[in-house]
């Protein structure tokens, strides 16, 4: 028991040791391309999100985490821009054809992402890949507006423009900015009365982004694209998941201290297991169960009874179980074996009439006889079992 304790005290220091260490370790940059409204890292959208209120002043932002259909149907979504920053998007069919029947209608749907699916490549011929240059990490980027364009081009690091439209319908699409390479990066399609924009940074719309004024140049420009909607629905479907998916596990997993501290105790709890499957007691003897001896039980009380050659009360002691069956599983009244007793035994079981007559007669008989013959008491069994054969 002591060496349990020692080692139980031990583990503990040493998991506190190393949690405290773990609080107390500078935090490594976590360069994870999530995309995420909650995220702060470098490529989290939380500064972009806290800042949408400043880029549509006048419109009400409304936040889903829904699939596109279930968005677009809704329609109170009048006059509205759709806004979708995700890594990629893998739209369905019947989407796809909700999506742009919902900018058919005047409203307005930008979309950045750095693959945009099968649908998206039938439908508009959309196909993305990414600079492949092996000597610099930046890309610089232009606005085909000269209005817009800056003095230089907007460049920023860690391959934030480094995707580009390698294909897409440019008899419908119109290019809004290219990368120095002269290949589109952002595009626009028309449809009715409103537009569907196509970017393929979603890097851009980063916090690692928004920090730079190169970055800040950029987001402020391509939003300001979309015309001045009433309603901004903010897409955190492809970032975030559906709504039911935020388990306590899955937050808990989400802090890598806590999930560390998780696996430490997960192991801890292995080691004690396997310590303490070592049996520390005397082997349990084995205890024989007890024999049924209610056979034997029988045979005594037979060999009683056969000894005394009581014959009549044997007799009483069966005419008493035989009434009491009747009474408890067949409510049948047998206070007087009479008549109307005989009638109603050969109603409910069917009997013969001339033997339910004979055995009323026959019980009433032993019932008042002090003594019985063998023969009288085998002729009683007898009856009580054809009784109950009949009965059935």
């Amino acid at each position: 028991m002591k060496s349990l304790k020692t080692y139980l005290i031990a583990g503990g220091v040493i998991l506190i040791i190393y949690i405290v260490a773990q609080f107390n370790r500078p935090k490594a940059v976590d360069w994870a391309e999530t995309l995420s409204s909650k995220d702060k890292i470098p490529f989290g959208t939380y500064i972009l999100n806290d800042r949408l209120k400043d880029i549509f002043p006048g419109a009400a932002i409304t936040r889903y985490r829904r699939p596109i259909y279930n968005v677009v149907v809704d329609d109170s979504l009048a006059n509205s821009a759709y806004l979708i920053i995700c890594r990629d998007i893998e739209p369905s069919k019947t989407e796809y054809s909700h999506l742009i029947d919902y900018v058919k209608k005047g409203n307005d749907v930008f979309i950045a992402a750095a693959d945009f699916g099968n649908v998206f490549q039938k439908k508009l011929s959309v196909t993305t890949e990414p600079h492949t240059s092996m000597f610099s990490t930046f890309t610089g980027v232009d606005f085909c507006s000269p209005a817009l364009n800056p003095k230089k081009p907007i460049s920023i690091d860690k391959n934030i423009a480094d995707t580009y439209f390698s294909k897409f319908d440019t008899t419908h699409a119109v290019v809004i900015s290219q990368n120095q390479e002269k290949k589109a990066n952002f595009i626009k399609y028309t449809y009715g009365s409103g537009n569907l924009y196509l970017c393929a940074n979603p890097r851009f719309f980063s916090n690692y982004s928004l920090l730079t004024a190169s970055g800040r140049t950029y987001v402020e420009t391509a939003l300001s694209f979309l015309k001045n909607p009433e309603k901004l629905a903010v897409d955190e479907y492809y970032t975030q998941g559906d709504v039911g998916e935020d388990s306590p596990m899955r937050v808990f997993l989400s802090n890598p201290v806590l999930q560390w501290a998780y696996y430490i105790t997960l192991f801890s709890l292995l080691l004690f297991v396997l310590y303490e499957i070592k049996r520390r007691q005397r082997i349990i003897p084995v205890i024989e169960p007890l024999k049924n001896s209610s056979l034997e039980f029988v045979n005594v009380v037979g060999g009683l009874y056969y000894e005394k050659r009581n014959s009549a009360n044997i007799a009483q002691k069966k005419i008493l179980y035989f009434l009491t069956w009747l009474r408890d599983e067949h409510q049948v009244k047998t206070n007087k074996l009479d008549n109307d007793f005989t009638e109603k035994i050969i109603n409910k079981f069917n009997l013969e009439p001339s033997f339910a007559r004979d055995f009323v007669r026959f019980i009433n008989y032993l019932n008042v006889q002090y003594r019985a013959s063998d023969q009288e008491l085998i002729e009683l069994n007898k009856q009580i079992e054809q009784f109950y054969n009949q009965a059935r």
